[in-house]
């Protein structure tokens, strides 16, 4: 006998077996909407992008239950999350076929199993399961879903995010489905991201003849103290959430191949993982200055992938905090450590984001999988949120 419902197993098996590789949806957002719409959400399809990668996007919302007369509007909760999974890699190194949901040794195997197609079964039978006991709850509740996070994110959760802005649309609380916990579902969530800001450096010389350097401007020599002293900078010292800021340099290109040859440019491209305690206009401007106090001519191309975000404890952490507990007994860790997710659109225009989810060590790996022991705690944790902030409301 599996430790999951066998709702949430089935539907998580469901979805495991749709191969719906960015920026494909392959039917889980139809499946989803069909479960929605019988527990009266109004489902929308968005649909963003070129013909080539066309994305799709769930927007789906159930109202709230107001006594007449009701003056103040009900809070919102959106589960948000991806349908989208990452290529599985050579098919000849799973030990069983990625979109062929199997069980060993108490581990549910597939791609997206952790990452993050069990997160979307839990949300919907957690929703089945808390409008099952209670069917008119203070409280709006939505999903947002979209086949377009392991891609680019253009044309994902960021249009529906500016969709909704543009109607006027109010949301006040907001789970991510992303694998945040370690060991145990419930060990860790993430109540922030840093931000993600590259750039592209290009420093000119002049090429010439390596045996005639007086006729020749050797661009890698002129730009090495600058970045000896960039890799030195302290941006920011961070603060009780997040780490200092960083700058790393990601591929440097200089050379015609030839080893006689001064460069005539080189090109280098470099990532800063920031705080909230630094901006985007304080970084680019700290660099910038620092290029030019070296004399150096270059041309220099930014591009913002994402600000941080920060929920500090409050109303959602706090829920969230007191229903893992309440599951597991974990005290959970908060947490802002790793990549981007589409928490950093969805805070745009919501005031508390927080991810949780099941363990994310075989998150993208060969023979991704997820323990069957997860499945259960992860969907009651969801469950005992929703009635949390129900309670809330009706305080």
């Amino acid at each position: 006998m599996h430790s999951a419902t066998p709702a949430t197993l089935q539907l998580t098996e469901q979805l495991l077996s749709l191969a719906s590789v960015t920026p494909q949806d392959a039917g889980c957002q139809a499946l989803i909407a069909q479960r929605l719409e019988k527990l009266g959400f109004v489902c929308e399809t968005l649909e963003s992008g070129p013909e080539n990668f066309r994305v799709t996007n769930l927007w789906a919302k159930r109202m709230a239950t107001l006594p007449e007369g009701t003056a103040v509007d009900a809070k919102t909760l959106v589960f948000a999350g991806h349908t989208d999974v990452v290529p599985t890699g050579p098919l000849s190194q799973w030990d069983s076929a990625p979109f062929s949901p199997s069980h060993r040794d108490g581990k549910l195997y597939g791609r997206g199993a952790s990452d993050m197609k069990t997160s979307l079964a839990a949300f919907v039978v957690a929703i089945e399961e808390f409008l099952h006991n209670t069917p008119a709850p203070t409280l709006h509740i939505a999903l947002l879903l979209t086949s377009d996070e392991e891609g680019p994110a253009l044309d994902g959760t960021v249009v529906v995010c500016n969709t909704l802005q543009a109607r006027g649309e109010v949301l006040d609380y907001c789970i991510v489905g992303e694998p945040t916990s370690v060991e145990r579902t419930g060990d860790m969530i993430k109540n922030g991201r840093r931000g993600t800001m590259s750039g592209k450096l290009t420093v000119k010389g002049v090429q010439g003849h390596i045996a005639y350097p007086h006729m020749a401007d050797n661009p890698i020599h002129r730009v090495a103290p600058a970045l000896a002293e960039l890799v030195g900078v302290q941006w920011d010292a961070g603060n009780a959430y997040f780490p200092p800021t960083s700058w790393q340099i990601s591929n440097m290109h200089g050379g015609t191949g030839a080893s006689n040859v001064i460069p005539g440019e080189v090109v280098i491209d470099f990532n800063f993982r920031f705080s909230t305690e630094s901006s985007p206009q304080s970084l680019q401007s700290r660099l910038a200055a620092i290029l030019d106090k070296h004399g150096l001519r270059y041309d220099l191309a930014w591009t913002l992938g994402g600000l941080p975000f920060l929920t500090p404890p409050g109303t959602l952490v706090d829920a969230v905090r007191d229903a893992i507990r309440d599951e597991t007994g974990l005290e959970t860790q908060l947490s802002t450590t790793g990549g981007t997710s589409d928490g950093r659109f969805l805070a745009q225009i919501c005031p508390q984001v927080i991810e949780l989810g099941p363990p994310n060590a075989t998150i993208h790996k060969i023979n991704e999988y997820v323990a069957l022991a997860d499945i259960e705690p992860l969907k009651n944790i969801y469950r005992r949120v929703l009635e949390r902030l129900h309670t809330q409301a009706q305080a």
